[in-house]
């Protein structure tokens, strides 16, 4: 789970899908030519719809009506419009926020609203005509951000305001907007010679393609992957949930007998399909060749994103020199709260810190494998960790993840995660289907309200893998952000809108969602992500929600959030049984709670190695250099996998967060807000968990300082009005059961 600027909309990420499906992710030269520019697409404005839905004035978007053939008339209207929004206000600017910073809060929402809705429909409900429409208006997109970005009066004007006698009367937010834009705006180059600036503007444009294909080449990927299988005896191991989603995947592709119970059955690279093969199907060659699969993926053929990778490295290394900077890691750091050095030290303290763990994990699967005469006992590859992880987890706690799906059903999780949010924050979720139009029938919209029934928030969830359109992973998106500029009344701001999405165990048969644990954890994490974008007090739109918040604090609110998964009461109220309303049992739920340092050691590490490359390749690689960006990945596995990487390992070529996403050299944010959040948590603790009194104090706390704020103070000043003090990593070694470190956040 992660934060995401997508361009201009905001899109929160879980985890790369390769880790979510583990444990939730090069174009040819043709494809660079522009097809549209901003003056061309400009050149026939009888084209632009009149009812396009994109552009009408909506509360709430049409997504039953958008289709791919509204994009390019809207963007043409759309940017016409913006065009002549910001000559206007580059004539008319003053250093004021009447003058300056609302009319640029409008402009830059305008488009953030309409390209987020395509942004989502592309991650939601992908088809050929949707990506050719996006491929064509992207470019145009593209030159007026730039040109927005490099305006000169808007910059000159920001910069006299922080200039001005007036600097120390403005309130922190306020401040924190000033200084962001002005840091912003050279970063988008405002401050480049012309010729400077347009080579600059060329590498923006040519990143921008490559990211979106990079993206389709992994959904492409991945849904050519396709395992048909005849024999039962080839998937024994497998659960019952497993086996019905392989039957009903064999359905979908012709197989018109196909059942659960006797086949034919189709494997997939999806999330619920892989992570079901990767810890339960007994046969170890199918296992091998699911793993090699999945670890190939857009690594070869029309899909392969190897070319793609290496010349986005060149181009943000020719983007940070331009800017003056030295790599672009320098550059990623400007909006953070961590330093190259600091993020790397954390990054060493946490491996040394999980190492031996890490060495004993792989000691123990040796140990069981022999004791089960495991052919494999004395070579243990990638593809039988999390099978004889699994078989561990079961012996060590008498666990089995299968059995316990039926006591985390969706409707249950979803009302326990809800009276939760009640109980520390005051609010009251509600369902509020047919308000809003949806993108699938799956997706379920609720109303958050305050504790005086009035509404606050809104937001959609869409739970259920759809391999077919639906891109891997989970993440939170934002449709509306907050903001006193955008209200319809002139007195109360607009509210915010949010979009969950997640891609789980979808509803088999007459029975719904039943999930396993991790992906009870991957809804409650994606909901404190919502609650960070929708309890936002803030009235300064682009400091409001997650907006403004230095990149590696994002992840505090959704991991706190996880922690309550932990919780005994919590985890007591979502975990009944679908049928019958049985509570799990209090010896399981015991188990399950000391289940959670389980292998902490090896998942510490593989999270580790995802932050270690990427800072590697943001820092030391050499485009054509002597070492491939797979020499990389191989030096930094030998540093924090237990066992080799295989040769062939080609995650980077899935490696969304930091190649389609806004993680580049910023990976690392994970674990600096690990160490944030699981310090928040441990006031909770501290005050006592079962001391529900005290556990609302801290509840409104929190959510008045953590969640209010938004970017309108930085996180560190914010986290010590919370905790009362500096952050310290002791409540993450102690959570995880790793031995201590010194680093801190």
């Amino acid at each position: 789970m992660c934060l995401k600027l997508a361009a201009v909309s905001q899109n929160i990420n879980r985890f790369p899908e390769s880790q979510t499906c583990e444990e939730s992710d090069c174009l040819k030269a043709s494809r660079f030519q522009l097809p549209l520019t901003a003056s061309n697409l400009f050149s026939d404005e009888s084209m632009a719809a009149e009812h396009n839905p994109l552009l009408e004035d909506f509360v709430f978007p049409p997504f039953d009506v958008i289709e791919p053939k509204h994009i390019r008339p809207a963007f043409r209207s759309l940017l016409a419009k913006l065009e002549s929004d910001l000559v206007e206000l580059e004539t008319t600017v003053e250093p004021t926020w009447p003058k300056l910073v609302e009319p640029l809060e409008k402009i830059i929402d305008r488009l953030s609203v309409v390209w987020g809705i395509v942004n989502h429909l592309n991650s939601v409900k992908d088809s050929p005509e949707l990506r050719s429409a996006i491929e064509e208006v992207q470019p145009a997109k593209v030159e007026f951000q730039l040109r927005l970005g490099q305006s000169k009066p808007i910059y000159n004007a920001f910069r006299a305001i922080r200039e001005s006698s007036d600097w120390e009367a403005l309130n922190d937010a306020r401040k924190r907007i000033v200084e962001a834009q002005i840091k912003e705006a050279v970063l988008n180059g405002v401050s480049l010679e012309d010729n400077k600036r347009e080579y600059f503007n060329e590498i923006q444009q040519e990143l921008e393609k490559l990211s979106q294909k990079f993206e389709e080449n992994i959904l492409d990927s991945t849904k050519q992957f396709e395992k048909l299988i005849t024999d039962k005896k080839d998937i024994e191991g497998l659960p019952a949930t497993a086996l019905a989603m392989a039957a009903e995947m064999a359905l979908s592709k012709g197989h018109k007998d196909a059942t659960a119970e006797n086949g034919p059955w189709v494997l997939t690279l999806d999330a619920p399909s892989y992570r079901s093969v990767m810890q339960h199907a007994r046969n170890r060659s199918l296992r091998e060749e699911v793993y090699r699969s999945y670890v190939a993926r857009a690594s070869s053929g029309d899909h392969n994103n190897t070319p793609i990778i290496a010349r986005i490295l060149k181009l943000k290394l020719e983007k940070a020199k331009l800017l003056g900077y030295n790599n672009y890691a320098e550059v990623s750091m400007e909006m953070k709260m961590a330093t190259i050095n600091k993020a790397e030290e954390l990054i060493e303290d946490l491996r040394s810190a999980s190492w031996n763990a890490a060495i004993q994990d792989m000691e123990d699967l040796e140990n069981l494998a022999k004791a089960q005469d495991a052919i494999e006992a004395n070579d243990l590859n990638q593809w039988d960790i999390n099978f004889w992880g699994e078989r561990l987890r079961e012996l060590k706690y008498d666990i089995n993840e299968e059995e316990l799906r039926p006591f985390f059903s969706l409707p249950k999780v979803i009302n326990g995660l809800f009276n939760l949010a009640k109980m520390l924050f005051e609010i009251d979720v509600e369902p509020a289907d047919g308000l809003a139009p949806v993108w699938n029938n799956d997706v379920k919209f609720y109303c958050v309200k305050d504790s005086l029934g009035i509404p606050i928030a809104y937001f959609y969830f869409d739970p259920y893998a759809r391999p077919s359109e639906k891109r891997g992973g989970a993440w939170m998106d934002v449709v509306f952000g907050r903001g006193s500029t955008f209200s319809r009344d002139g007195a109360s701001p607009r509210l915010p809108i949010a979009h969950i999405v997640c891609n789980q165990t979808p509803p088999m048969g007459d029975k719904p969602s039943l999930m396993t644990f991790r992906e009870v954890e991957t809804v409650f994490h994606e909901f404190g992500h919502a609650l960070q974008h929708m309890l936002t007090k803030q009235d300064e739109s682009l400091v409001s929600g997650s907006r403004g918040i230095e990149w590696d604090a994002v992840e505090l609110a959704s991991q706190f959030m996880e922690n309550w998964c932990y919780q005994r009461d919590t985890l007591m109220s979502i975990a009944k049984h679908y049928e019958t309303g049985e509570s799990l049992p209090e010896e399981t739920c015991l188990k399950l709670l000391s289940a959670r340092t389980f292998r902490a050691g090896s998942l510490m590490l593989r999270q580790l190695r995802y932050a270690s490359v990427d800072l590697e390749l943001h820092t030391k690689y050499i485009p054509d250099g002597s070492e491939t960006i797979y020499d990389i990945d191989q030096r930094v596995g030998r540093r924090t996998n237990v066992i080799p990487l295989l040769p062939e390992d080609k995650f980077l070529c899935s490696f969304s967060h930091i190649f389609a996403d806004k993680y580049a050299a910023g990976y690392y944010s994970y674990q600096w807000a690990e160490v944030l959040s699981y310090d928040a948590f441990s006031a909770f603790e501290e005050a006592g968990l079962d001391n529900v009194k005290a556990v609302k104090e801290l509840g409104h706390k929190f959510r008045e300082t953590i969640l209010a704020v938004g970017g309108g103070k930085s996180p560190d000043q914010v986290f010590v009005e919370f905790r009362g003090r500096e952050p310290s990593p002791k409540a993450l070694l102690r959570y995880t059961g790793l031995s201590p470190v010194t680093a801190e956040a």
